[in-house]
């Protein structure tokens, strides 16, 4: 156990970094309490540990401290977080403190929140659907236990509402406890208020935890929520044996906490001025997702990330990619048109979805009737660029037909609202929208595939 100490004056304050000298044996992630005459306690943690300087993140504004008389204590202890089911149905801050006029939350343990990847040797390798009740999800980008599978959005568009959707119709399976965290980061007053006011009177209310940090509560408190949240999480997942869902958004306001963070240390900065270290930094978030050998629950993750104009090459959504199993894509002119949720299937990947299909989990078909929708739409958005330069006119018997099934794709597959679909209702829905082309046309599915479609003659 490490000794308290208390270190009186730091050698400089600059923002909510505080910079102390000889603070020898401070450990990384460590516990600190700020405290000044005339000035509320603050809370700290250290970032960067070394023989000369060691840097103390405060979680607390930090405005009225001034670096001579501030008394600075590292406690020996690290950032725990209460966890346990009693939790759910819980609204708190983004560090756990309650947002729902209810005591502070006690749990049944308390856990470091500075939580490790899993070992991959640990790991068995995911294979079980989560029905999410959407169904460009479920049908064309299947999100299977385990998986962490991103939503790419652009600023405006409905992604918090698309979170707020699956939050409540997630399911993992009849009978199977399934449990929802979400993990608000940086989000605005208005955008808390309209998510919890959904959700309040929902069933699903019961079977969430909302870690809800607000983009005017502090700003370094952001790095700390999905923390926080994910070790609730794991308690459920992997002590309670509850399948669990975390929704982390949004990703883009975490990493921009990591650049200013970064920008008042004075790092030599990296792509587009982010730190070179954010790879690593994600990983720790997202490489906490998965199924274990020996433990009957699952963690799977669904973050949400707001692409800077939209550009999916930016490094924020440039390095998720890289780390998750795929990803969904948010459209813009599919939004203009009034399609919700406006998800673009053609750029969408699951890389996991095999997995989690197939006869004993969605439908024997799944992976044929999914191969021919995005054959036949694929083409129909081919058909309708060529459209505007020949006139439809112009097009050829079998590129109207594709036009016509693309625009019908879009209103009645993808934009489904906000009421929830199985799966079983999803597939049917691509059934009766590829029944409606020639059978010459669908070249992706067998006939015997073509046979067993719902409907059939027998």
């Amino acid at each position: 156990m490490i000794a308290v100490r208390t270190h009186h004056g730091a050698r400089a304050l600059i923002g909510a970094l505080a910079y102390v000298e000889d603070a020898r044996g401070a450990a990384m992630g460590e516990v600190v309490e700020l405290r000044q005459a005339g000035q509320p306690p603050r809370r700290g943690q250290v970032i960067d540990a070394s023989d000369g300087l060691t840097v103390i993140q405060i979680l607390e504004e930090p405005i009225g401290l001034a670096p001579a008389r501030v008394a600075i204590t590292l406690t020996g202890a690290t950032a725990e977080a209460p966890v346990g089911r009693e939790l759910l149905g819980r609204t708190l801050s983004g560090v756990a403190a309650p947002l729902d006029d209810l005591p502070p939350p006690i749990g049944e343990a308390l856990r470091p929140v500075w939580g490790a990847p899993m070992n991959p040797v640990r790991r068995r390798p995911p294979g079980d659907f989560i029905e999410t009740g959407v169904s460009a999800i479920d049908g064309l980008n299947t999100l299977v236990r385990g998986q962490k599978l991103p939503v790419f959005s652009g600023a405006g568009l409905p992604a918090l509402e698309l979170a707020a959707q699956i939050v409540e119709h997630a399911r993992a399976g009849a009978g199977e406890p399934f449990a929802v965290v979400f993990a608000a980061i940086g989000i605005t007053a208005r955008e808390t208020r309209l998510f919890v006011e959904r959700l309040r009177a929902s069933p699903a209310r019961s079977r969430t935890v909302f870690y809800l940090n607000e983009a005017r509560d502090p700003t370094i408190e952001q790095l700390m929520t999905p923390r926080f949240a994910l070790a609730q999480a794991e308690f459920l997942a992997f002590d309670a044996g509850m399948h669990v869902l975390v929704v982390m958004a949004d990703v883009a306001h975490y990493c921009e906490t990591l650049r200013q963070v970064a920008a008042a240390r004075d790092e030599v900065p990296g792509r587009r001025g982010y730190p070179g270290y954010m790879y690593t930094d994600l990983a720790s978030l997202f490489e906490r997702a998965g199924v274990l050998h020996d433990r009957p629950g699952s963690l799977t993750q669904l973050p949400i990330l707001t692409m800077p104009d939209d550009d999916i090459t930016h490094p924020v959504p440039d390095l998720t990619g890289y780390i998750t199993e795929g990803q969904v894509v948010l459209s813009r002119e599919l939004h203009g048109q009034g399609v919700f949720p406006p998800i673009d299937v053609l750029p969408s990947l699951s890389r996991l979805m095999n997995a989690g299909i197939g006869a004993t989990k969605t439908a024997p078909e799944h992976r044929r009737w999914a191969d021919q929708l995005y054959a036949s739409y694929a083409r129909g958005r081919e058909a309708r660029l060529m459209a505007t330069i020949v006139g439809e006119a112009g097009l050829s018997d079998p590129d109207r037909r594709a036009l016509t099934f693309a625009a019908d794709f879009e209103r009645e597959l993808i934009g489904q609202g906000h009421a929830r679909r199985t799966i079983g209702e999803t597939i049917a829905v691509g059934w009766r929208l590829l029944a409606a082309l020639p059978r010459d046309d669908l070249e992706r599915i067998d006939d015997a595939t073509w046979a067993r479609r719902p409907g059939a003659a027998p």
